[in-house]
């Protein structure tokens, strides 16, 4: 019984290997069936273009060329188009920017000229309390109050945007005004040597000249 046996499992292991060399005959079969497609494929391709007349190919480079020059003129058309739009763009937001900035300028000048005829009224009450400062007694309280309140006509002004015309530099006619001229060799030439009225400016407009002495 025994003996029979082992029979037995010999006789098994030698019908799988049977199976296994099977199955393998037929992947190899397979593998040599799509390498000889491929190279029929291969080979079916190079007669088409072996068998391609010159006419014919003659016929197909001048249709791809007559496509590629119309695909070339759609291409500069649409560059044309693209350009003009930018153009129009950088034309459009130059003016808009141009526009923006006048619009601004004029507002801002409207604002200087509304504030430069109030202003017209209130600077000869800052001449007087200042002709009045100077007037008054050194321990006196009127002096005190006199010059409280040019402090705050000082302070409203600049927060008006208002300065004081400098006449620390030489005589300027765009912002002084030469009430008196005279030669005197302890100044140099165009000094202004004293001022009767300050003169006031806001951003560029001039809201009043200062009134000097000029030497020389």
């Amino acid at each position: 019984m025994e003996k029979n046996s082992k029979e037995n499992n010999v006789c098994e292991e030698i019908e799988k290997d049977l199976e296994t060399n099977e199955n393998c005959e037929v992947d190899e079969k397979e593998e040599n069936d799509v390498e000889e497609s491929l190279e029929n494929s291969e080979k079916n391709e190079d007669l088409e273009f072996e068998g391609m007349e010159e006419d014919d190919m003659g016929k197909k480079y001048n249709k791809l060329k007559e496509e590629n020059q119309k695909n070339l003129e759609e291409v500069n058309l649409l560059n044309n188009k693209l350009k003009a739009v930018q153009d129009t763009h950088i034309r459009t937001t130059a003016e808009y920017e141009n526009f923006r900035k006048r619009t601004v300028k004029e507002k801002e000048q409207l604002y200087t000229d509304a504030c430069s005829d109030v202003l017209k009224e209130v600077f000869p009450v800052v001449d007087n309390l200042e002709r009045a400062l100077a007037l008054t007694h050194e321990d006196s309280s009127l002096k005190e109050g006199v010059e409280m309140t040019l402090k705050q006509f000082n302070s409203s002004l600049e927060k008006l945007g208002i300065k004081e015309i400098s006449t620390e530099e030489k005589f300027d006619p765009n912002f002084h005004e030469a009430v008196m001229h005279v030669v005197d060799e302890n100044y140099g030439e165009s000094q202004i040597i004293e001022v009767f009225q300050k003169g006031y400016i806001r951003g560029e407009k001039v809201l009043r000249f200062s009134m000097v002495k000029v030497a020389n």
